[in-house]
């Protein structure tokens, strides 16, 4: 939370809006496991929103309080995610909320809308593109609709551990990828570590692929994950996140793959018999 706390008083921060985007230090709202247990990569997520918004927030929040204060115009920022409240990234967007409103004097409001209160991702992607909705905490796999190069980064295996996301998000590719989105209507304020999916099921433990085959598995509905759960033989089911718990409970679904804070955060011990850290994505 310090560190974005500090960002926001670099005036690096004015250099524009793909500064900003490249900025790690916005990787505010998880609390990364890496440091203990077992090994977790991190599937790069992604905070982003509208040009406008997001270039006009950099050069207000860059500089200091008693220049701008008067000449901040009102205003309110429906901030959305998937995550229950108790989540890393509802934490994060209630600070980011706090150092906004104290930077601004108050004049802007961010108001957060946790647990898919917005809709579903791909619904909360179209609004933020037409206006309606000015921010977003999402997965990359949600954009593949409009760039679809950010496909590469669902591919099962890709990164050895975190280093190696963080590398690869921070280097070239992750820059290339961030730069197509402005003309979509989109700009990225920051790649952060959301944690390795792992598989949860009602069934039995995951010790290898073969185990997958059979299982009944909600997955994001996004090609590279149906095709990668086909191959082991696994029957992936296409499913909003806000409509999982209840697919568990009832059994449509024998299990769900998700990072280890979410399977906490949303309960899924509740209705899951095993979890396997399978780190594929």
């Amino acid at each position: 939370m310090e560190r974005l706390s500090k960002l926001f008083d670099d005036p690096a921060c004015l250099e524009g809006g793909a500064r900003m985007g490249s900025a790690r230090s916005l990787t505010f709202q998880y609390s990364n496991p890496r440091q203990k247990g077992p090994s977790m990569t991190s599937m790069p997520s992604i905070r982003f929103t509208r040009r406008t918004l997001a270039l006009a927030a950099a050069a207000m929040l860059g500089l200091s309080t008693a220049s701008v204060a008067q000449d901040i115009q009102e205003r309110s920022i429906k901030f959305g995610h998937l995550n229950n409240p108790d989540h890393p990234t509802s934490l994060g967007v209630r600070k980011f909320a706090e150092i906004v409103a104290a930077k601004s004097v108050g004049k802007i409001k961010v108001q957060e809308f946790a647990a898919s209160q917005l809709g579903n991702e791909l619904q909360q992607q179209s609004a933020l593109q037409g206006g309606v909705q000015e921010m977003l905490v999402a997965s990359t796999t949600s954009l593949n609709g409009i760039v679809k190069e950010f496909g590469l980064l669902d591919f099962p295996f890709l990164f050895a551990n975190a280093k190696q996301a963080d590398a690869l998000v921070d280097g070239p590719l992750g820059k290339m990828l961030a730069a197509r989105l402005p003309e979509k209507g989109v700009i990225v304020l920051g790649f952060f570590d959301l944690g390795f999916r792992n598989v949860t099921n009602s069934k039995r433990p995951i010790m290898k692929g073969a185990d997958l085959e059979g299982l009944k598995l909600r997955v994001i509905p996004n090609p590279v994950f149906l095709e990668t759960f086909k191959t082991f033989k696994a029957n992936p089911v296409p499913m909003p996140f806000a409509e999982l718990y209840g697919a568990l409970e009832s059994k449509a679904v024998d299990g769900q793959k998700n990072p280890f804070a979410v399977i906490a955060s949303s309960k899924f011990y509740e209705v899951q018999k095993y979890v396997s850290g399978t780190n594929h994505v």
